[in-house]
């Protein structure tokens, strides 16, 4: 550019002759992906957690949990017409929503341990799109054959045979998307009932709604998108890559066995003049098994989700041709180096950056359990009134108005007391309720259910009060015992 602008042209005032450049596209386009199926121990592991994975998500609805009479017996339910979430044996209130914050604290570090003890190993096993799109490409190579019968059907011209192919795959994807946004709506009301309104076209129209779109969704970015989404939509391989160091365990090349690399031949008679040979004799297998394309051999790549399929690829193939395992394998960057010093392999899981995710995940799962196990299924609040702040009566007395909310958390009808502390000659008085015990109100509550009141408390000798005191209004459950507080304050002047 410099030259451009130091041109004689540009000091007599023309405007700069700028080079021209070829037209190139602004983004690389998307190669298809013919993958490969392959057999060995890790996409064994990968089934089993496929099978298991969607095994929870499509019939976890219909389990049962009994918690009482008039109760929901779902095992897991999300029941937003009464504001409730039930997971087995906990129930969890709108006012409880720092559970889930908790829990979302402690999914973010089980990620970060994961991270750090087996790089992407949870986009390799367990992500939803990792899951959804393996199960896609089984129903596709079950359909259209393998990567090699696939590559020979594309490259050929369409016909009835090919178009019923593809017809029925996609309408099978469909099917798959259909009961995976089915599914996903039963966990908002009672399974078994909700699939008898659905098919009798009962079902409310938002549940058909939310069917749709998430029937959409999983057939855009499972069955069309597949490896796009990996590569270019999801933000953990950028993120994770900040979080990794040398130690973590990733899909590794070992090249420092591997290289130099060349055909089965060429090695043996390298090998015979005790000439340098590698292992790898450069089949491509660790390629065309890989579901997002990538070639291990050419370092830690941003594609790369650590499913392991190239490492049995590898291993099947080093078999026959009578080498050792391994060459391609979870390993740490440590490793390479101390071979090559002729150190041994260390493979250190317990370190400070894992005992640190370790204890961060214990103490904020013992602090959700303490939280659990000592938490009150009773709960009150009370409201100072603001117009007027208190009233002054014909006898002298001050009177303060207050709104007063009891929640029971339990599925039975409850009857509490309520009372006040920490203000002498005062009377309690609430609006509606005529029932007492001695001189305190007597309030009923239904079953997981508030009841909000309007009470009156009232100073016998203001005068020997200071214009704020603090009164704690407290209810307490007949038979049980169980008692709630809350403070606030009374007013006179």
């Amino acid at each position: 550019m410099s030259d451009v602008l130091a041109s004689p042209a540009a000091k007599k005032g023309a405007p700069p002759v700028l080079p021209e450049y070829d037209d190139e596209p602004l983004y690389e386009g998307r190669r298809e992906i013919y993958q490969q199926s392959v057999k060995g121990r890790l996409r064994t592991i990968k089934w089993v957690v496929l099978v298991g994975c969607l095994a929870v998500y499509y019939f976890l609805p219909f389990l049962r949990w009994y918690r009482g009479p008039n109760q929901p017996d779902q095992a897991v339910l999300v029941d937003l017409a009464h504001n409730r979430f039930y997971f087995f044996f906990i129930e969890i209130w709108p006012q409880e929503v720092y559970y889930f914050t908790g829990l979302l604290v402690m999914a973010a570090l089980v990620l970060f341990l994961m991270n750090a003890v087996a790089g992407r190993v949870w986009c390799g096993y367990l992500c939803p799109q990792t899951v959804w799109t393996d199960l896609f490409t089984t129903v596709e190579r079950w359909v259209e054959g393998d990567r090699r019968e696939r590559m020979l059907a594309d490259a050929q011209p369409m016909t009835a045979a090919k178009f019923g192919r593809k017809t029925l795959k996609h309408v099978l994807w469909l099917m798959i998307a259909w009961w995976t946004g089915g599914a996903w709506v039963l966990y908002f009301a009672d399974a078994p009932t909700l699939v008898k309104d659905l098919a009798t076209f009962q079902a409310p129209m938002v549940a058909y709604v939310w069917i749709g779109i998430l029937t959409f969704t999983t057939y855009s970015l499972a069955g069309l998108m597949k490896e796009q989404v990996c590569l270019y939509m999801c933000p953990w391989p950028r993120i994770q890559a900040a979080l990794t160091d040398q130690y973590a365990l990733n899909v590794t090349y070992r090249y420092d066995r591997g290289e130099p690399r060349m055909s089965m031949k060429a090695a043996a008679r390298a090998r015979e003049a005790d000439q340098p040979a590698g292992d790898c004799i450069d089949c491509r297998q660790c390629v065309v098994v890989c579901p997002t394309g990538v070639d291990i051999r050419d370092g830690s790549q941003m594609g790369c989700i650590q499913c392991g399929l190239c490492i049995d690829a590898c291993n099947s193939v080093m078999t026959k041709v009578n080498r050792p395992l391994g060459l391609i394998a979870y390993d740490n960057d440590v490793n390479i180096d101390r071979r090559r010093q002729g150190l041994d392999e260390v493979y250190p899981i317990i370190r400070p950056r894992t005992l640190v995710y370790a204890g961060l995940i214990a103490a904020v799962g013992l602090v959700m359990l303490y939280g659990l196990m000592t938490r009150s299924f009773t709960d009150l609040s009370v409201l100072h009134d603001r117009n007027p702040l208190y009233v002054q009566l014909s006898d002298g007395s001050v009177r303060n108005s207050y709104t007063v909310r009891i929640s029971n958390k339990r599925p039975v009808h409850r009857i509490f007391v309520l009372a006040v502390d920490e203000l002498p000659l005062a009377r309690l008085t609430a609006v509606g309720i005529s029932m007492t015990a001695g001189d305190w109100p007597v309030i009923d509550v239904g079953p997981d259910s508030t009841r909000e009141i309007i009470v009156h408390l009232t100073a016998q000798k203001p005068a020997d009060l200071p214009p704020s005191s603090r009164v704690t209004f407290r209810i307490t459950e007949l038979g049980t015992g169980e008692k709630a507080s809350m403070s606030d304050h009374f007013i006179v002047r």
